[in-house]
């Protein structure tokens, strides 16, 4: 890490990022190569446009786009500008990002056209969704008219905004005001809105940088979403602390991702296994030189102790981490140091980061003793601020004393190490997406002719998890018209990979469903 006095908030990360690291380059997309002194001026433009445009502190503003440099001037602009973020999944329906946008209050969105073939102004519209407060549409890339702005006339409009005006405004910024706002889902299927703060961000992402050893000089292939935690923080906001070179990539695509870690000498590599497992088994690896590869993240799923083991040798890159967070959690709990021993990596998460306390918790609250499995609880700076106008679901996340209920099962053991055994809610993850079964059911008991459903995760070799549906129908109806079916209505992460209709679902005495019967034979592949 540099020895400039570090940031006190992300509107302050540009300027620090240029004076510590100067004329190293920031930037590799395309034929674009910007060094953090050209990077600090390009988002001071951005925030001139947000200023001209009329983007207040505390300013709700959403990004609905793919990554790319335009993404990174819009967020780090509006945020230097004093706005909070709110970055909407770019597979979300318009439906799905509508919610967003109506319920975080967001007055601006920016977005584009024609990412994946999809026009999202367009798809917006004609959901016919109520936007709420939004006022207006700045358009990153792809045609703009009408109504809505194109980038490169937000950017001309501010250039009256002078920079006496500009640092007046991010001197309004303070380190506790909320930075951004994250959705995340729960089991009962509706999104939660994370508030952040800009310190909890900023001290955060310095130390998760130092525990994987990310260091200055580094070249980091952005392949994680920049709308996820792990793809804004971990990677946007961690390369400006460290001096690492951003290369952004649109969508994960296994032969340019092979490419481009060849010809840009790519040192650093992070995502779901899915992304190694790709990499490992694409049929022109040996061609491709990956020497420059060193560091591999990956977690927020099941990893095998062979993947582990191929991405040091057959990948050569040596240093390999496995972590664990959640959004409530700012996006990082523990770190699995690089250099452990490949079984420690594939079964635990590492120890907790400095500052941040780990329980494991049984079901009358008591803290329980080394090794013994219960409801991991977190407790640290970085623990959320609460829900987004949930007050209720915030008590109920967040304990009086500070400590986080994560909802998943964990055991610590003797070295401190923390495991993660099983979830206490019903997610599961897809290619590092989280799945939420619940909101899935609800879409699936929409169609005339299912009576019920349940939806549980199983094992993937490729993606880590896929949906299993189990459905009792009424009629006849194939696999592949439910997924199709399924498909217009939910982003296609979410889209069960396979059904199995059943008589019943098994459910207790209670009524209560058995989901461990049902992800036994999902594991299985039994009825």
């Amino acid at each position: 890490m540099t020895s400039h006095t570090p940031p006190r908030t992300l509107a302050q990360l540009p300027d620090f990022a240029a004076a510590a690291y100067g004329d190293r380059e920031a930037l590799a997309d395309g034929e674009v190569r910007w060094s953090f002194t050209r990077l600090r001026d390009e988002i001071a433009a951005a925030a001139r446009g947000a200023v001209a445009h009329g983007i207040r502190p505390g300013t709700r503003v959403a990004i609905w786009a793919a990554n790319s440099r335009q993404w990174i001037l819009a967020a780090l602009g509006a945020v230097g500008a004093g706005a909070v973020l709110v970055p909407v999944n770019t597979r979300y329906k318009a439906a799905e990002a509508a919610d967003i946008i109506r319920r975080s209050g967001a007055e601006v969105l920016f977005t584009e056209r024609g990412f994946l073939g999809t026009d999202y102004v367009h798809a917006l519209r004609a959901s016919g969704e109520d936007l709420g407060a939004l006022r207006s549409t700045v358009v990153l890339r792809g045609d703009a008219h009408g109504d809505v702005l194109a980038w490169e006339a937000y950017l001309e409009a501010g250039e009256g905004v002078t920079g006496t005006e500009l640092l007046a405004r991010a001197a309004t910024v303070g380190p506790d005001d909320i930075g951004d706002i994250l959705y995340t889902s729960g089991t009962t299927g509706r999104s939660k809105g994370v508030m952040t703060s800009h310190a909890q961000t900023i001290r955060l992402y310095q130390e998760w940088s130092r525990q994987v050893t990310l260091r200055t000089g580094d070249r980091y292939l952005l392949v994680n979403p920049f709308f996820h935690t792990f793809g804004y923080k971990a990677g946007i906001v961690a390369c400006l602390l460290s001096g690492v070179t951003m290369l952004p990539e649109e969508v994960y695509d296994t032969d340019r991702v092979l490419e481009r870690i060849a010809a840009e000498r790519v040192t650093c590599l992070m995502g779901p296994p899915t992304v190694f497992h790709g990499l490992i088994h694409h049929p022109r690896r040996r061609e491709a030189d990956l020497s420059a590869l060193r560091l591999a993240g990956t977690g927020a799923s099941v990893v095998p102790t062979e993947l582990v083991e191929q991405i040091r040798t057959e990948l050569g890159a040596p240093d390999v981490f496995n972590a664990y967070g959640l959004t409530e959690s700012g996006g990082v709990v523990s770190v699995c140091p690089t250099d452990a021993d490949a079984w420690t990596v594939a079964h635990t998460v590492g120890r907790p980061l400095p500052g941040t306390e780990v329980r494991i918790v049984s079901p009358l609250g008591d803290t329980l003793p080394t090794g013994e499995p219960g409801e991991v609880q977190v407790r640290g700076h970085h623990v959320m601020r609460g829900y987004l106008d949930d007050p209720a679901a915030t008590r109920e996340a967040v304990t009086e004393d500070g400590w986080l209920r994560t909802g998943d099962i964990g055991n610590l053991d003797e070295r401190g190490f923390l495991a993660i055994t099983d979830r206490l809610k019903d997610m599961y993850v897809v290619g590092g997406f989280n799945a939420y079964p619940a909101e899935v059911e609800n879409t699936l008991l929409g169609h005339d002719l299912i009576a019920d459903a349940a939806v549980v995760g199983a094992p993937d070799a490729r993606l880590g998890e896929v949906g299993v549906a189990f459905v009792v129908v009424s009629g006849p109806v194939t696999e592949e018209e439910l997924t199709a079916w399924t498909r217009e209505r939910l982003a296609n992460f979410k889209v069960p990979r396979r059904f199995v209709a059943v008589e019943e679902l098994p459910r207790n005495a209670g009524g209560k469903l058995l989901k461990g019967e049902l992800r036994r034979a999902a594991r299985e592949g039994t009825p």
